[in-house]
């Protein structure tokens, strides 16, 4: 082969050596043109992001959370000001990081040696000094970085929620975290709508990330989150509040009291509270100032795990989250169901003796009390055990079973407020026996949410229409403007128009002569009913519920209040003496408020609530 080279014309030699250099080179070529049509079509805009990257320091501007109002237009929920402190490590001196380090630590009240390890980190760019500090602390920052000549401290403007009213509506509104996400009430249920979207401030800087002599030049500016108009009023908010708050005080309740206001045509949630509440502003710390000093006498892990408890109890919408035995309340239930189903009339009759014997179980009244031969009207008046474990039996247990689902007492109302049970704790019918059934009827073995109970009761008396309850009536845009409207929504009509109209008077009757006389508002027509109701699953066997539900006025029902008390320690547990007083005064204010005038004058009123009726109540 290699005499076969050498024999080769020199011309041809080279010509040979030519054309390989050629192809080599077209080869090279062509390889450099597709790596170049490569970056330039295909990865060119990934090339683009990452010079993006490396050219520009983008700044997040937080948005504003929407803007929560009350029905009157209060501003519950808005938003404050504040700055958030953040260092870059490589664009500080370093001579003058012990000088920064010490006197940050001072202002910012931070561990002086932890930011000095911080600042030491010279390939760092950023990180976090303090989030949301208040005018004075980021002026004070400012000047001290000016006085020293100290340069890569940022000060960078942020959003924080604020609560002008400060524990007001408290357990309904929640409280946002540090990334000011919602963490329980609207603030989470709606945290989507009230969300903003965040702007972002772009910085040139150059290869070692230092800021370029030009100003800084705002891509994006944030868009505040959508608003909400409650249907809940600040006046009848307070009206709630106010007596709430003394009758714990003044009853010494320990597991906390609820007290739910509703339009009784609409299912519109006109106030709501967990008493005590807390301070959203300031959710961390516990608002009960025995428990918070029981806790901090605490040592190391218990009184972490305690305070955590503590928090976690006092954040919880009890109103909303929590089921319970309503009591004597249910009889209302009970009564409107049988009367509906022609199980029974409103004057049948039934005895009440020493006891009643059902499936080898023994019942008997509060307090063991005998009321004889009494109508319907009458057993609900006196809260009669014996009398409604008859009428249950009458309407069967299938027919009661029909009925509590019917009032939407089995799952969840889907009232608009995070936290509610899907689910009841009750007996279905192929799971209840006599006993059970007995037990049912006169409002114990079955828990039940506390809107559950006020839509099923506003169902007994505004013609037998089970509304939905909802706290939300409008969605809003940044200026307050209408995106969205709530209308109320009707789930079902659960009995007879001539049923409600019965079960109005026979629930007047209940305030007028029976258990009910410490809901009584002079001139108005009131109708209500007391439940006492004990804590099945309470260690204490003394744990009691004191309840009590109202409606005014009777004539044109517009409002219901429920009350309940959960653990009261005072002279009786008993849901008339104890929370019924609580919901006449709500319900007086409001009607008033409201402009409703009296159907009586005062005078003829008093001299109606003096009627004697031949039995005290018993307030169970």
């Amino acid at each position: 082969m290699a005499q076969d080279l050498r024999s080769l014309p020199e011309s041809a030699f080279r010509a040979r050596g030519r054309l390989v250099a050629v192809l080599l080179c077209g080869i090279c070529f062509a390889g450099l043109l597709g790596r170049l049509c490569w970056l330039q079509l295909v990865s060119g805009s990934w090339y683009t992001r990452r010079a993006l990257g490396q050219q520009l320091r983008d700044t997040v501007v937080p948005a504003h959370r929407g803007r929560i109002y009350s029905a009157d237009s209060t501003l519950l929920a808005a938003n404050a000001s504040c700055w958030t402190l953040r260092a870059s490590p490589r664009e500080m001196p370093e001579e003058k990081l012990e000088l920064a380090a010490q006197g940050l630590a001072e202002l910012l009240e931070l561990d002086r040696d932890a930011l000095l390890e911080k600042f030491r980190d010279r390939k760092s760019n950023d990180c976090l000094l303090r989030r949301r500090v208040d005018r004075d602390t980021a002026q004070a920052v400012r000047s001290f970085c000016r006085e020293n000549a100290l340069t890569g401290i940022r000060i960078l403007p942020d959003s924080k929620r604020w609560y002008p009213q400060g524990d007001f509506l408290a357990s309904v509104l929640g409280f946002t975290n540090v990334d000011n996400a919602g963490v329980c009430g609207l603030e989470l249920e709606y945290d989507r709508l009230l969300t903003g979207k965040n702007g972002v401030v772009l910085t040139a800087v150059n290869a070692w990330g230092y800021p370029l002599e030009q100003s800084y030049a705002t891509a994006i500016a944030p868009e505040e989150g959508c608003g909400l108009r409650l249907t809940i009023d600040s006046s009848i908010q307070h009206f709630l509040e106010n007596a709430l708050n003394y009758a714990v005080q003044e009853h010494h309740v320990a597991a906390r009291a609820v007290g739910i206001v509703m339009e009784v045509n609409t299912g519109a949630v006109l106030a709501m509270s967990t008493t005590p509440a807390y301070d959203p502003n300031q959710p961390r710390q516990i608002y009960d100032s025995a428990l918070r000093e029981a806790v901090d006498a605490l040592p190391g892990e218990q009184r972490a795990a305690a305070l955590q408890q503590a928090q976690q109890s006092q954040w919880r919408n009890k109103a909303v989250s929590d089921l319970y035995e309503p009591g004597s309340v249910f009889k209302l239930i009970t009564c409107a169901a049988a009367l509906d189903a022609g199980a029974v009339t409103k004057n049948s009759t039934f005895y009440c003796g020493e006891s009643l014997t059902v499936a080898g179980t023994r019942f008997h009244c509060a307090n063991h009390k005998r009321h004889g031969s009494q109508t319907v009207t009458q057993a609900l008046e006196n809260s009669c055990n014996q009398s409604f474990i008859q009428i249950g039996a009458r309407l069967g247990k299938e027919g009661f079973c029909n009925y509590f689902a019917a009032f939407g007492l089995r799952g969840a109302t889907g009232i608009d407020l995070p936290g509610e049970p899907k689910k009841s704790l009750y007996y279905t019918a192929d799971r209840m026996g006599p006993v059970e059934l007995a037990s049912c009827a006169f409002g114990q073995s079955s828990k039940v949410s506390y809107p559950g109970i006020a839509a099923a009761v506003c169902a007994v008396v505004n013609g037998g229409k089970l509304m939905k309850p909802y706290v939300v009536s409008d969605i809003l845009d940044p200026e307050g403007r209408v995106l969205e409207h709530r209308d109320p929504v009707c789930k079902g009509q659960v009995i007879r128009p001539e049923t409600s109209a019965v079960m109005r008077e026979m629930m007047e009757a209940v305030v007028l002569y029976g258990g009910g006389r410490n809901a009584a508002i002079p001139g108005y027509r009131v109708g209500g009913k007391s439940g006492t109701s004990q804590k099945l699953d309470s260690a204490d066997d003394k744990a009691r519920i004191a309840s009590f539900v109202a409606v005014a006025p009777m004539e044109d029902p517009r409002f219901l209040c429920l009350v309940c008390l959960d653990e009261p320690h005072s002279w009786t547990t008993a849901g008339g003496s104890l929370s019924a007083p609580v919901c006449a005064e709500v319900l007086r204010q409001t009607l008033l408020y409201k402009g409703i005038p009296a159907a009586l004058p005062e005078e003829e009123a008093q001299q109606t609530l003096a009627l004697p009726d031949g039995d005290s109540p018993d307030g169970t």
